[in-house]
């Protein structure tokens, strides 16, 4: 079993094959600072290769998902005696974290409450599955502060398209749950805590069907078609299909299928 990172700015409950990570800053509406996303990385590559762990749940204490970047921090870590090089340096690595997170081989499950603001917002673009509560508050806020929204700006035009992207990011609209599932933030909408974690068990229960293995080849080759050319892109499916066949996944679910039985992953909802 994997050994789990210490961490002080995220709370860790595993619970089988599901991993619970929560944002805990509910005094500071849970904004993203360099610990908080520092941890969340090493997070993911503690996991990164842990089949046994099917599925990450991000959500965010004191019923707030995320409030976006630290502002407050902004003022003292960026606009004092700093230089343009290390500004973008810092900012950038926000964005390889959104790369880590948007393509970790385990099903990432969003559970947005309370706010979803710039960073937040960003953030519940990658989720796999992404599960709104309907009084959620939607914002990309960045351009209102003088600042672009730089590092999220590629992951929330993949998700809702390039025209509400626009329209999003040039007004700092605002928004509840029920608009962002209908733009495609979010794929399902909550009424209430309670309702968001029905919702979530649902979804867990789904993804417990699923072979792990299997689940984190299928991401992969989802994100190389979208950089690859096409027939590279098929070749690159056809390796990763021939790998699972031959798998010990591959073959005891085609075994079940045959056998009429769950396969054991199901079975076990492990």
């Amino acid at each position: 079993m994997t050994t789990l990172p210490t961490t002080a700015a995220l709370i860790l409950e595993r619970d089988a094959g599901v991993l619970r990570i929560w944002f805990n800053r509910p005094e500071a509406r849970n904004a993203l600072t360099a610990e908080i996303t520092g941890e969340l990385a090493a997070v993911l590559d503690a996991v990164r290769g842990d089949r046994t762990i099917r599925t990450l749940v991000l959500r965010g204490k004191g019923g707030v998902f995320c409030a976006g970047g630290d502002i407050k921090g902004f003022k003292s870590g960026m606009q004092g005696p700093a230089d343009a090089a290390a500004i973008a340096r810092g900012n950038r690595s926000f964005g390889d974290l959104m790369i880590k997170l948007n393509e970790q081989p385990q099903v990432v499950v969003m559970l947005v409450e309370g706010g979803a603001i710039g960073g937040g917002l960003g953030l519940a673009c990658v989720g796999d599955v992404t599960i709104v509560e309907k009084e959620c508050r939607f914002q990309l806020s960045e351009t209102s502060l003088g600042i672009p929204p730089a590092q999220i700006a590629p992951f929330v035009v993949e998700r809702v398209g390039l025209t509400q992207a626009r329209r999003m990011m040039l007004t700092g609209a605002r928004f509840k749950g029920e608009e962002a599932v209908r733009l495609g933030i979010g794929h399902f909408l909550a009424d209430g805590a309670d309702d968001v974690e029905k919702k979530c068990n649902d979804v867990l229960a789904q993804i417990a069907n699923c072979a792990p293995g299997a689940n984190a080849v299928t991401k992969a080759i989802v994100f190389e078609s979208t950089r690859r050319p096409r027939a590279e892109a098929l070749d690159f499916a056809a390796d990763g299909f021939a790998e699972c066949m031959l798998s010990e996944e591959g073959r005891e679910g085609v075994a079940a299928f045959i056998e009429k039985r769950k396969a054991r992953w199901a079975a076990s909802g492990n």
